[in-house]
């Protein structure tokens, strides 16, 4: 589990196929080498991976099929940034909001324009999510944790102050990029709940009680 709060930019080192997926390797000195071992959870871009191979500052992943296939880590070259966080320990801030790591979908920059000393962000969402991100609700993208100003069909705003832009992989997107697209965890919850179509499954009190409805 993740907050969204991003601990580090890391840059990609290569990424390697191996018989279908891959093995990639970043450069992750910026989350402390004292800090990684074998077997640790980390999110890259957004999308939860294990610690495979750790030495002199460089962290290796195995990337399955379906990682491949849902997210933008299988465009990644040599020389790209990575927005890194190491998974959440039980006596941590939780400064952002519940991440799984585990991306929805990839969605495209639209459109950046200045506001004020921040800069207001729009996205477009890949089909079929626009019903899980709603206005002052929580998003992740690429391993950061924003809160959504509008939402307009498949699109979406967001306000990025300095310090996320100066931290983050945000300072190199530009429109047309893709990037990787968690929505809220509580929504998918709450979804499957309810049912899809949209009858509870639980007792509508029980349900009231704990906030669903």
């Amino acid at each position: 589990m993740f907050t969204g709060i991003v601990r580090g930019v890391g840059h990609v080192l290569r990424l390697e196929r191996r018989g279908g997926d891959a093995r990639l390797l970043v450069e992750a000195g910026a989350l402390g080498v004292d800090d990684i071992q074998l077997g640790d959870s980390i999110a890259v871009a957004g999308v939860c991976l294990t610690v495979v191979e750790w030495r002199q500052g460089t962290a290796g992943f195995d990337v399955s099929v379906e990682t491949l296939s849902r997210t933008t880590l299988g465009r990644l070259v040599a020389g790209d940034a990575v927005n890194l966080e190491p998974a959440l320990r039980l006596a941590d801030r939780l400064g952002g909001h519940l991440v799984s790591g585990h991306v929805d979908g990839v969605g495209t920059v639209v459109s950046v324009a200045a506001d004020a000393r921040s800069q207001r962000w729009t996205f477009e969402l890949p089909a079929g999510l626009q019903r899980y991100v709603a206005g002052k609700g929580s998003v992740c993208i690429d391993g950061t944790s924003l809160t959504v100003n509008e939402v307009a069909g498949t699109r979406f705003g967001v306000n990025l102050v300095p310090h996320t832009v100066g931290h983050t992989t945000f300072q190199a997107r530009r429109t047309g990029d893709p990037v990787n697209i968690e929505v809220d965890l509580l929504a998918r919850y709450v979804e499957r709940l309810l049912g899809s179509g949209g009858t509870p499954p639980l007792d509508a009190a029980f349900l009231e009680r704990h906030g669903f409805i």
